[in-house]
C-alpha cells in the first residue's frame, strides 16, 4: 500500500517541486463575472490582472467541495492506496471541512489542516514527503502536523489591498486610507487557524518596504530553520525578486532559497505586487 501525497493548489508548489516531491494537487475555482475558471487550468494569476485592469472586474474563489474530493481521492483508494492531504487552513475556506467529509467517506484518506496558505503548506508538504520516506505511516504523519502547525511561519507585503477588500477581507474604508497614504500592510497568517491578521504597516516603495519586512520578520524568531526557505509571489518585477533574495542572504543564509508564484486562488485575494516569506522554526510559537 502506497501513501499519495497530496495537497490543494493553494500550496503553491511549482511543477517542477511538485514533481520533485512527488505531490499531486487540486484546484481551486476563480470567478470573474459570470465565468468560472480552474486555478492555473485555464486561467493563471497575470490573466486575472489584466482582466482587472480591462473590465474592473475583481476575481471571486470557490472553495473545493467533498464531491469534488471524493472523485479525486476514490481511484487512489480504490486502487489500495492511502492519501495524506494538506488543505488551505480552515479560517480561510470551508475546503478542510469538505476534505474531511470526503474522507470520511472513503476512508484511507487523512487530511490534514494546514492552518496556513501557499509557500507555508509547501513546507510542510516537503517535509512530510520526507518523513513518509523515512517510513511514517500516514495517520503518524497527520498527527504530527495536527501538533506542529505552529512551526511554520507565513506573512506576506501588500501593494494593495483592493483584493483582499473584494474577498471580505477588509474594510472598503481600511484599502482606501492605506492606498492613499501609500501604505503597505504586512499580512500575518495566524498559524493555529489560517486566518490573517495585520502586522506592521510599512510606507515607501516597495523595494525599500520589502527590504525592511524581511529583516524584521527574520529578526523576529531565534530559532529558525534554515534548510529552507520560500518566497512566493502574485506577479512582481524580477528584481525586487533578486533584491530580497539578497536581502535574506545577508541576514541569514538558508540552504535552500524556493522561489516560487502564488496561484490564482493566492492571487486572487491578495492582488498584484504582493510577496511573502515563509519558513519553520524548531519550536511552534506560542
Amino acid at each position: 500500500m502506497a501513501v499519495i501525497l497530496s495537497a490543494d493548489r493553494t500550496c503553491d508548489l511549482s511543477e517542477a517541486l511538485l514533481l520533485e516531491f512527488q505531490v499531486s494537487t487540486i484546484p481551486y475555482h476563480i470567478h470573474i463575472g459570470d465565468r468560472e475558471y480552474i486555478d492555473n487550468v485555464n486561467i493563471t494569476p497575470p490573466e486575472i490582472f489584466r482582466l482587472y485592469h480591462e473590465k474592473k472586474v475583481l476575481p471571486k474563489t470557490s472553495a473545493i467541495n467533498t464531491e469534488e474530493y471524493l472523485d479525486y481521492f476514490r481511484p487512489w483508494v480504490e486502487q489500495g492506496h492511502e492519501v495524506l492531504h494538506f488543505c488551505l487552513g480552515g479560517a480561510l475556506s470551508s475546503s478542510y471541512q469538505n476534505c474531511v467529509l470526503a474522507g470520511e467517506e472513503l476512508g484511507h484518506v487523512y487530511p490534514i489542516n494546514s492552518c496556513n496558505l501557499s509557500g507555508a503548506i509547501g513546507l510542510q508538504v516537503i517535509d512530510a514527503r520526507k518523513m513518509l520516506d523515512d517510513g511514517m505511516s500516514a495517520a503518524a504523519v497527520q498527527g504530527y502536523f495536527n501538533e506542529n502547525s505552529r512551526r511554520y511561519h507565513g506573512s506576506f507585503i501588500l501593494d494593495t489591498l483592493e483584493f483582499l477588500h473584494a474577498g471580505g477581507r477588509c474594510s472598503s474604508v481600511a484599502a482606501l486610507s492605506a492606498n492613499l497614504l501609500n501604505i503597505k500592510p504586512c499580512i500575518v497568517v495566524d498559524n493555529s487557524t489560517g486566518g490573517m491578521q495585520v502586522g506592521k504597516k510599512y510606507r515607501g516603495s516597495l523595494s525599500k518596504v520589502l527590504t525592511k519586512y524581511v529583516k524584521d520578520t527574520l529578526a523576529q524568531y531565534d530559532d529558525i530553520l534554515t534548510d529552507k526557505v520560500f518566497i512566493t509571489y502574485s506577479s512582481i518585477d524580477t528584481a525586487i525578486v533578486d533584491l530580497v533574495k539578497e536581502t535574506i542572504d545577508s541576514v541569514m543564509p538558508f540552504d535552500r532559497v524556493i522561489e516560487t508564484k502564488a496561484s490564482c486562488t493566492i492571487s486572487s485575494h491578495c492582488g498584484p505586487n504582493t510577496l511573502g516569506i515563509l519558513f519553520a522554526t524548531k519550536k511552534p510559537a506560542k
